[in-house]
C-alpha cells in the first residue's frame, strides 16, 4: 500500500542510498521547507536541532565554511548549503543524482 502510495505521489525512497545531514532550528520556515523536500524525494535524513546550542552551532559552523544560518545541509558529507541552495540544486537536476550515490562514493 505504502509503496504504491509513494509511486503516486512521485516519491522514490528505494532511490535514496545516501546519507543525508541537516542542522535546523524548530521553527526555522526554510528548516521546514527543506525538510519538506527531503521528504518528498523519500529521504531519512539525520537532522541535528541545534536550537540555543552554540557548541552545535560552532560545529555546524566548521562543517559549512563558516556558514552560521541555518539550515546547512549535508549529502554524504558534501556541503550543499542552505535551503535556497538545496532547491536550486534540484530545479538543475543535480539533487536526484546525489541522493543516488552510495556514501564513500564522491
Amino acid at each position: 500500500m505504502l509503496d504504491s502510495l509513494n509511486s503516486l505521489l512521485g516519491r522514490h525512497p528505494e532511490q535514496v542510498k545516501a546519507n543525508v545531514e541537516i542542522y535546523t532550528w524548530q521553527t526555522c520556515p526554510y528548516c521546514i521547507r527543506a525538510k519538506l523536500l527531503l521528504w518528498w524525494k523519500g529521504v531519512n535524513y539525520t537532522e541535528y536541532k541545534i536550537d540555543g546550542d552554540e557548541s552545535a552551532r560552532s560545529t555546524m559552523a566548521e562543517r559549512s565554511n563558516g556558514r552560521r544560518s541555518v539550515p546547512q545541509i549535508f549529502i554524504n558529507t558534501q556541503h550543499i548549503g542552505g535551503c535556497d541552495d538545496l532547491y536550486a540544486l534540484d530545479r538543475q537536476g543535480g539533487l536526484d543524482p546525489l541522493l543516488q550515490q552510495t556514501p564513500g562514493i564522491v
